[in-house]
């Protein structure tokens, strides 16, 4: 049976409880608005941990002043619904009063993964990342908690700050889960005209073809980007506001090619940023 827990306190005390009796704890912390990337990663964890506990938070801190955060999806019932079918135990649902009740006057601040990519475009976004996920991990004391590799920034990130913090929890990327012809499942998919969701699909195919480029022996990074441009703008009607290469999880540009990389891009459609990503290289981890 899933339980709702909307303070912090009570969440602390079962959690407490879950770690007195030896049980290990799955975490996955979510923004709400739930699909089947979110649902897959529960899924690892509750075959993998003893507890699966979830959050729904709508962060503030990370959205900022232009951005999406009064239109961003909010739909609890549904997402609790969701859950229970698939046997999560918690939902940690606290309000923004409960989890920032005042003032908040010790940061965490993000260096220089956080300035590069999605955070060079979305200045204090990964700072407002890092303070709620850091907030949430002292709440809930997962043993492991799960992040999707469809935001590998934010997945390099955590795991920096769990090591330089010395957070005694296990990362977990989950690989990005996909519709049929695909599309990386997000939340933001739903703001897509009926032509845009037909065109969108080639954001992962240009990926594609960069890895395609990859394995046939091309190195150089400024080939691999002018190809992705020119497939994107073949077809599609959206807006390409960056296609990049960089090492992983180091996250340093790269010229030419070695080790492990990854080729992230970002779209911009009418109603809706789309950003999708690949990670490949000879030391790749599979």
């Amino acid at each position: 049976m899933t339980e709702v827990i909307t303070h912090i306190s009570e969440m602390q005390k079962i959690t407490s409880k879950f770690k007195r009796q030896g049980k290990t704890i799955g975490f996955v912390p979510t923004m709400g608005a739930l699909h089947d990337g979110h649902l897959t990663m529960m899924k690892q964890s509750i075959a993998e941990q003893d507890i699966t506990i979830i959050s729904v938070f709508v962060n503030p801190l990370q959205f900022g002043p232009n951005e999406d955060f009064d239109a961003y999806p909010r739909q609890i019932e549904q997402d609790v619904a969701m859950v229970k079918d698939i046997g999560v135990d918690y939902v940690f649902y606290p309000t923004t009063e409960e989890m920032y009740p005042g003032a908040i006057d010790v940061n965490v601040t993000v260096g220089r993964l956080a300035s590069v990519l999605e955070g060079e475009k979305r200045p204090g976004h990964f700072d407002g990342v890092v303070t709620v996920v850091n907030k949430l991990f002292n709440i809930v004391q997962p043993d492991v908690a799960y992040f999707g590799k469809k935001d590998a920034q934010q997945l390099a990130i955590v795991e920096k700050m769990v090591d330089d913090f010395n957070h005694n929890i296990l990362i977990r990327g989950v690989d990005i889960v996909r519709e049929a012809d695909g599309l990386a499942k997000s939340s933001r998919n739903v703001y897509l005209t009926d032509q845009e969701r037909k065109e969108a699909p080639h954001l992962y195919q240009s990926l594609k073809l960069a890895e395609r480029l990859y394995q046939n022996g091309e190195r150089n990074s400024d080939t691999i980007i002018a190809e992705i441009n020119k497939y994107l703008t073949h077809n599609t009607s959206g807006h390409i506001e960056e296609v990049a290469v960089y090492s992983y999880p180091e996250l340093i540009e790269q010229q030419n090619i070695s080790g492990n990389i990854f080729i992230s891009l970002a779209v911009k459609f009418s109603q809706a940023r789309l950003i999708d990503n690949v990670i490949i290289g000879d030391n790749k981890d599979d």
